[in-house]
């Protein structure tokens, strides 16, 4: 016996290693989900065009994001775990039903939009590889309407952020596009801020990175998947890793227009998938971009429609107090999962019957940049209204918090003025 007490220790290190993996595991999901959704369709155009109109002049800013992005959702991860209360519930408890109809409400129609936006980038994978609209929209919308139906919070989350990881590929078009080091460095070193035209795409970009429909997802995935306190430095970690790396992705979308058509034909419009796979071309050969960008822009789009359509039915089942888990069968929860499933075909009819998607994804923009000031407005003030008082910001870190969710609201509403 006494031969084998010097494993003991190593035995319990083992074990208490494991244990922290586990708890570690626990909460991990959420923000990676979010933050994965986050590189959007519409996103993804954006940082293409960024990169092509500026070349690398619009990395900085993607980096200088990364912290903004996270000090927003992180009170979504504290409102989540110590009320475990959704955003639409806490809305309703606190400022009534009258405030809790008008923010579900307007999510409910900022979902639509969004999925529009999203079923637009798949339609235009689909068109890479000679598939119809008709069939690549309502083969996606079946698939996720099925998996919301499945009646598990996990399965979803794994299978979405299985699919949302395809969007690594950017990070692999960034390499094989070979950016020149000596022009990266001299103009990501270079913030034309006195030009219209870039304060304009500076915009688009902060509107891109905090969506609506973020806020209402990442609390209500946080009650949903039961993450509780002691879970809390975990789920924080969640959010910053998630934070980091869909500004990484960003980045390597604006590198990898910035060091093609962005060197040879800057002024090209960007619009639409099949237009940034063949501005890729040249540098990645043609089938080499369509199935890199376009499994990209795949794994983009399916979790951001996943995320959105969850987010909407989750707002709109705690504002009227339904059953809204994705763990409850279809038969305890018809009314969240018909608002789930609605939202996806209205979405893909919108698409399948629109003439022209470019100017509907214009629109859904500034959609989201008008409600925008209201989500974080309600944010802030559940964040000290909500919470027990230890929990709440305090001293300089609240008032930089406020700083930060002020700057996002003021580009939000100067985005807004501009596309009216």
């Amino acid at each position: 016996m006494q031969d084998y007490e010097h494993l003991l220790p190593h035995s319990k290190e083992r074990a208490r290693i494991w244990r922290q993996l586990l708890l570690w595991l626990g909460a991990f999901g959420p923000g990676l989900m979010v933050m994965l959704a986050d590189t959007d369709a519409g996103s993804v155009i954006t940082a293409a065009q960024s990169g092509a109109q500026w070349g690398f002049r619009m990395v900085l800013p993607q980096i200088i994001l990364i912290p903004m992005l996270y000090v927003i959702q992180e009170i979504t991860v504290r409102l989540g775990i110590l009320t475990r209360k959704g955003h639409g519930e806490l809305i309703r408890e606190h400022f009534g039903m009258k405030w809790a109809l008008l923010s579900t409400g307007t999510l409910f129609v900022s979902s639509v939009g969004a999925l529009i936006t999203e079923f637009s980038g798949i339609a235009g994978v689909g068109q890479l590889f000679s598939v119809p609209p008709w069939v690549s929209v309502s083969l996606v919308t079946v698939l996720l309407i099925l998996l919301g139906l499945s009646g598990s919070y996990r399965r979803i989350e794994r299978i979405g952020i299985a699919v949302g990881l395809f969007e690594l590929f950017f990070i692999v078009a960034a390499f094989l596009v070979h950016p020149n080091a000596q022009q990266f460095i001299s103009e990501i070193q270079s913030l034309p801020i006195q030009n219209s035209n870039y304060i304009y795409l500076l915009a688009a970009n902060v509107g891109a990175v905090i969506m609506p429909w973020m806020i209402f997802y990442q609390q209500g995935a946080i009650v949903d998947k039961k993450i509780d306190h002691s879970h809390l430095k975990m789920a924080r970690w969640d959010t910053i890793s998630g934070s980091i790396l869909t500004q990484v992705l960003m980045i390597a979308i604006v590198i990898s227009t910035a060091a093609t058509i962005g060197r040879t034909h800057p002024n090209r419009p960007l619009n639409d998938v099949p237009q940034i796979a063949q501005a890729l071309a040249p540098a990645l050969g043609e089938n080499g971009a369509k199935i890199i960008f376009g499994l990209g822009m795949l794994g983009a789009s399916f979790i951001a429609a996943l995320v959105v359509s969850v987010a909407g039915a989750w707002g709109i089942g705690e504002a009227f107090n339904l059953k809204h888990s994705l763990n409850h069968r279809t038969s305890e929860a018809k009314g969240f999962y018909s608002i789930f499933s609605l939202t996806h075909i209205l979405g893909a009819l919108f698409v399948l019957f629109s003439s022209n998607l470019i100017i509907l994804a214009v629109d859904v923009e500034v959609m989201n940049a008008m409600l925008l000031p209201v989500v974080l407005g309600f944010l802030l003030v559940l964040e000290a209204k909500a919470l027990p008082k230890e929990a709440r910001m305090k001293g300089l870190y609240k008032w930089i918090v406020w700083s930060i969710a002020a700057i996002v609201m003021l580009f939000s509403l100067y985005m807004t003025t501009l596309s009216m």
